[in-house]
């Protein structure tokens, strides 16, 4: 089992645990960190392969990160954690929950998504894909959808940047295998989810695959899905924003962060 190298600062409880996505590292945090780690303990971490955390062919698969970030709720001894995950972190800590369920208070996803509805195998083309061109001619035009047109270069040309240059094979298995976790393992582990869940969601795919920005009162099939295996689950849209709206409008997101903790009863 890998230890991953993280972060741990501030202190109070229930603590607060942060899961990056795809190509990024516990820094894409830091803004909420400082934000909360007056009043509670804070766990930022970078998941094997990605950051400073060694990845082994172990983690070319989602399920290795979901169990990574359980063992370190344990290693940590951390007895009521708030998972908190972005993108593929998403998934990392639903994941997570349901390895650890008695350690987890509550859960909040950032912009996530479902790449492949029960059953699907799309998965199969997206690894045939990387492939077919390697993998960061099929990632580069991803990430860059991943920013609104006027976001600010001097943020996101790094995060584009950052994730081209991950261990290729790594990294190119690894994403495909996103898609299969979410047309193996999505429904059963998000039905699963027995604690409050908020779901901020900025983006969305559109028929064309393209990444879109959210509008109020807007839903999408994984929102969708969200609402039908998580009963109650708090679904909040912020319009006007990229994929990585804890960097991009970070005032934003500490709000709905405090909103959550507030309302919380551990």
């Amino acid at each position: 089992m890998t230890v991953l190298d993280h972060t741990r600062e501030g202190r109070g409880r229930p603590t607060i645990v942060f899961v990056h996505g795809f190509g990024c590292a516990r820094d894409d945090w830091r803004q909420q960190v400082a934000h909360l780690r007056g009043r509670f303990e804070t766990v930022a971490v970078d998941l094997g392969g990605h950051g400073t955390t060694p990845g082994t062919d172990a983690h070319e698969i989602i399920d290795t990160h979901g169990r990574d970030v359980a063992a370190l709720l344990g290693e940590l001894d951390i007895e009521r954690a708030i998972l908190v995950g972005h993108s593929m972190g998403c998934r990392i800590v639903m994941h997570a929950m349901s390895e650890q369920p008695a350690r987890v208070a509550g859960i909040i996803l950032v912009d996530g998504s479902r790449l492949g509805a029960a059953g699907s195998t799309a998965y199969l083309d997206r690894r045939k894909r990387v492939a077919e061109i390697g993998y960061r001619a099929f990632i580069e035009p991803m990430f860059a959808q991943m920013f609104r047109p006027e976001a600010d270069r001097a943020v996101a040309q790094p995060i584009i940047d950052r994730a081209l240059n991950m261990p290729a094979k790594l990294a190119g298995n690894l994403f495909p295998n996103i898609g299969k976790w979410d047309a193996e393992r999505f429904d059963e582990i998000f039905a699963k989810a027995r604690v409050p869940l908020l779901a901020i969601q900025t983006t969305y795919m559109t028929p064309a695959g393209e990444r879109a920005s959210m509008t109020k009162g807007q839903s999408s099939a994984y929102l969708d899905d969200v609402r039908r295996l998580v009963p109650g689950a708090r679904i909040e849209i912020m319009e006007n924003a990229g994929h990585f709206p804890q960097i991009e409008q970070p005032a934003e997101i500490n709000a709905f962060i405090d909103d959550f903790m507030t309302k919380l009863k551990v």
